[in-house]
């Protein structure tokens, strides 16, 4: 198995697979008048944090509990992980706490909801990637 420990890729496993639910549930909310800006932002920042998570998770790392997708993709950056493509995911971080309970609706916020989903699962696909060299 390499450099990894079981019970690392395990759980880098387990919680891949909830980011991955989160996923799941982004491809359902689509539609802008069903789900508000709010709700899936809040879905994208969460598949996003558990996606990294798991990845750091995977390297050993025992990650802070945090909200914050840049603390997590500077951590990945310290193990020599390219997040390059990841980093304007901090736009999605006001939404794990502070947008939850406010309305958008009144502001003018677009969310491009097929381009966040496809590089949620660009992402996750690079997370199962690893975990699956390393089974």
């Amino acid at each position: 198995m390499g450099k990894f420990c079981m019970s690392n890729l395990k759980r880098a496993r387990s919680i891949l697979r909830v980011a991955q639910r989160d996923l799941r549930a982004l491809k359902g909310m689509l539609n802008r008048d069903t789900f508000a800006n709010e709700v899936f932002g809040f879905f994208v920042q969460q598949a996003a944090e558990k996606g990294l998570k798991a990845w750091l998770t995977l390297l050993g790392d025992v990650y802070p509990f945090t909200h914050d997708l840049g603390l997590l993709l500077q951590r990945l950056e310290n193990y020599g992980k390219d997040v390059s493509l990841y980093w304007d995911l901090l736009e999605f971080n006001p939404f794990a706490v502070q947008l939850r309970y406010d309305d958008l609706s009144e502001r003018d916020v677009d969310i491009d909801r097929e381009r966040e989903i496809e590089r949620l699962e660009a992402l996750l696909e690079i997370i199962k990637g690893e975990i699956d060299q390393n089974i």
